[in-house]
């Protein structure tokens, strides 16, 4: 009866053990996925980086001369911003995305949301989250940076 019960026991154990390591394999899968993420997130601030070091033609905040964006990026000059003109831009760097809100503009009700300098803070431009209509559309996801608050690098 004594040996039964170590039977059992160390069966329960082996099993036991199986168990942890399978969650540890598991784990160390997880922990591989996400290191590899990571390097390729690092691969490509890193490329980025490098393109801005060879002084292209560039935009920066005009507070703190953070850069925000290249000159390759805007895809229509010919938007209005709060405060006078605004370029309509693909991609933007170094901000912050405010919180969501629908706004009526121009060109009809969009959900847009302010963005920030990611390095002072001071209010850029902002994002298009959604457009209402259809003939809007092309806008979302992209950002309007204002004249005002950019100036040009590396003309």
């Amino acid at each position: 009866m004594i040996e039964s019960k170590m039977n059992d026991t160390m069966h329960s154990l082996e099993k036991q053990l199986e168990e942890e390591r399978t969650a540890r394999l598991e784990a160390e899968k997880y922990a591989e996925s996400k290191i590899r993420e990571l390097k390729d997130s690092l691969e490509k601030t890193q490329k980025e980086t490098e393109e801005l070091t060879v002084k292209r033609r560039s935009y920066s905040c005009n507070k703190c001369r953070s850069h925000v964006s290249l000159h390759d990026d805007i895809i229509s000059k010919k938007f209005q911003g709060r405060k006078g003109k605004g370029f309509l831009f693909a991609r933007v760097r170094n901000i912050v995305v405010g919180t969501k809100e629908e706004r009526h503009l121009t060109t009809g009700l969009h959900t847009v949301a302010d963005i920030y300098c990611g390095d002072c803070n001071e209010v850029l431009g902002w994002k298009y989250e959604r457009a209402v209509e259809p003939s809007q559309k092309y806008k979302e996801g992209k950002f309007i940076l204002e004249l005002s608050k950019i100036v040009k690098d590396n003309w």
